[in-house]
C-alpha cells in the first residue's frame, strides 16, 4: 500500500472512529436526561405530599347561585321522565382582597413554597332571570337553591366559612349538591327568587402550595392580592393590570369583564372546560429550577464531546501524536460525569456554583489526563482553553432563555468557521507525502 493511499485509509478510520465515539457517548447522556426526569417526578411527588397535608395549589371559583329546575322527557316507548337540572347565575360584580404569607418548606432536599391566605370575598347578584334560559317559571324549584363557592383543596381551608346574604348570615358546608361546574367546593342553602337583588360577603382563610387562582366569574371580577413574596410569577389567562415588586414581596391588581372570557353570565349544562380555561393568579416562584437548567444543560451534550474529540483529532494530524481510542472514550467518559456531578450538587447548592464547581472538575481532570497523553504543556494548556471557552459558552446560552437559539445559532456557527480554516489545512489525501 501506497503512503498516500496508508494516509487516506488512516485518517478516514480516524475519523469514523470519532465520529462513532461521540455517537457511542450520547448513550449516557440520554440517561442522565432520564435521571433528571426521574428526580423531577422525585420532587413533584415530595410537592404533591406537602400539598396533601398542608393544602395544593388552589382555584377559587365563584360564588355561584345554582338554582335546580324540573325537565320532563318523552322516551321512544312514550313513557314520561322528570330529572332534574342546574341553571347558574354568575355575579354582576365579584370583589376578592387577598393577604399572603409564603414559606419555604423543605421536604428532604426539595423545596416547597406553601402560603396561608386571608381572602375577602364580595359583590353583588341581580335577581335571576329564566326568561333568558327559555325555562317556564312552574318548573323552577326556587326553594332548593344553593350558592356553590368552588375551592380545589378543601384541606386547606382553615376556618368555617360565613356567608352574609343580604341581611341574613349562613354557614358554607362541605361538599356540593351536584358536581356539574365543579369538582370541589362548599356549598349552602339560601333564599333565591327572580324578585331580589342580592350583595354578599365571605372571608376565606385558606392555605396552598405553589400557586393560587381565581376563575373571573363577575360581569366584573376585580382581585387584589398582597404578599411578602419577592418573586411572584403572574400566572393563567390574565396579567395584572399593575403590580409592585419589592425585595420584601409584592402586590398586584387585576380587573376582568365578562367580555374578555368565554361564558356567559347565566347558563345552563357544563362550562367548566371554558372557566378553568380563564382562570389567573400568581404562581409563587422557585426563581433557579435547577433540573430544568441541569436538563438544558445536558441537551448540548454532543456540542460539548464532539468539540473535545474533534481537538483531540485536530493534534493528532498536526502534532503526529497518536491518541488511542481508550483514551477518546475516558475523556469522553469525564465528560458525560460532568453532567452527573452537576445535577447531583445542584441539588445541595445553586446552579451556578455547582456548574461552576461540577466544569473545573471536570476541566482539570481532562486538562491532567491530556498532559499525561500529549506530553506537551503548550497542547494540554491549548486543550484546556477551549474547554474553558465550550463550558463558558453553553453557561452564557442555558442564562439567555429568550436569546438561547440565537446566540447558540451564531456560536455554532462561528465555531463551523473556525473548524472549517483549520481543516483546510489538512493533507486529506496525503499528497505531500508522496513526494
Amino acid at each position: 500500500m501506497t503512503d498516500q493511499a496508508h494516509a487516506k485509509k488512516s485518517m478516514g478510520l480516524r475519523l469514523t472512529m470519532v465520529f462513532s465515539l461521540t455517537l457511542l457517548l450520547l448513550l449516557p447522556t440520554f440517561l442522565i436526561m432520564a435521571l433528571v426526569s426521574d428526580r423531577q417526578a422525585t420532587q413533584a411527588e415530595a410537592i404533591s405530599e406537602v400539598g396533601g397535608k398542608w393544602g395544593g395549589a388552589q382555584v377559587i371559583t365563584g360564588p355561584i347561585i345554582s338554582v335546580p329546575y324540573r325537565v320532563q322527557t318523552t322516551d321512544d316507548k312514550g313513557l314520561v321522565r322528570q330529572t332534574t337540572e342546574y341553571a347558574y347565575f354568575l355575579p354582576e360584580l365579584l370583589n376578592i382582597e387577598g393577604d399572603l404569607q409564603a414559606e419555604m418548606r423543605q421536604r428532604g432536599i426539595y423545596e416547597i413554597t406553601a402560603y396561608g391566605s386571608k381572602l375577602k370575598l364580595s359583590g353583588q347578584f341581580k335577581a335571576p332571570d329564566f326568561s333568558t334560559l327559555s325555562i317556564a317559571g312552574a318548573n323552577i324549584l326556587w326553594q332548593d337553591s344553593f350558592v356553590i363557592l368552588g375551592v380545589t383543596d378543601l384541606k386547606g381551608i382553615q376556618e368555617n366559612v360565613n356567608l352574609n346574604w343580604n341581611d341574613s348570615s349562613f354557614q358554607f358546608n362541605p361538599g356540593l349538591e351536584q358536581k356539574t361546574l365543579v369538582n370541589s367546593g362548599l356549598s349552602v342553602k339560601a333564599p333565591v327568587n327572580n324578585a331580589t337583588q342580592y350583595s354578599f360577603n365571605l372571608d376565606l382563610s385558606l392555605n396552598g402550595t405553589r400557586e393560587l387562582s381565581f376563575v373571573p366569574v363577575g360581569k366584573e371580577t376585580k382581585v387584589k392580592l398582597s404578599s411578602d413574596w419577592p418573586s411572584p410569577s403572574f400566572s393563567g389567562s390574565f396579567l395584572p393590570e399593575n403590580y409592585d415588586l419589592q425585595d420584601n414581596g409584592f402586590s398586584a391588581n387585576w380587573q376582568v369583564l365578562s367580555l374578555n372570557r368565554n361564558f356567559p353570565q347565566s347558563f345552563v349544562g357544563d362550562n367548566t372546560q371554558e372557566m378553568s380555561d380563564s382562570a389567573f393568579g400568581v404562581n409563587f416562584f422557585i426563581p433557579v429550577d435547577e433540573y430544568q437548567k441541569s436538563m438544558r444543560t445536558v441537551k448540548y451534550a454532543i456540542l460539548l464531546i464532539g468539540l473535545t474529540f474533534l481537538t483531540f483529532f485536530f493534534v493528532e494530524v498536526f502534532n503526529k501524536r497518536r491518541i488511542h481510542p481508550i483514551q477518546y472514550l475516558l475523556a469522553g467518559v469525564a465528560l458525560c460525569v460532568f453532567y452527573l456531578l452537576l445535577l447531583s450538587i445542584s441539588e445541595h447548592l445553586n446552579f451556578d456554583l455547582a456548574y461552576l464547581i461540577a466544569g473545573v472538575a471536570t476541566i482539570a481532570l481532562i486538562t491532567i489526563y491530556c498532559l499525561h497523553i500529549l506530553k506537551n504543556y503548550k497542547l494540554t494548556i491549548l486543550q484546556a482553553l477551549i474547554l474553558l471557552l465550550l463550558y463558558t459558552f453553553v453557561y452564557i446560552i442555558i442564562q439567555l432563555e429568550d436569546f438561547a437559539l440565537l446566540m447558540g445559532s451564531i456560536g455554532i456557527f462561528i465555531i463551523l468557521a473556525i473548524v472549517m480554516f483549520i481543516s483546510k489545512k489538512i493533507d486529506w489525501y496525503g499528497e505531500k507525502s508522496e513526494g
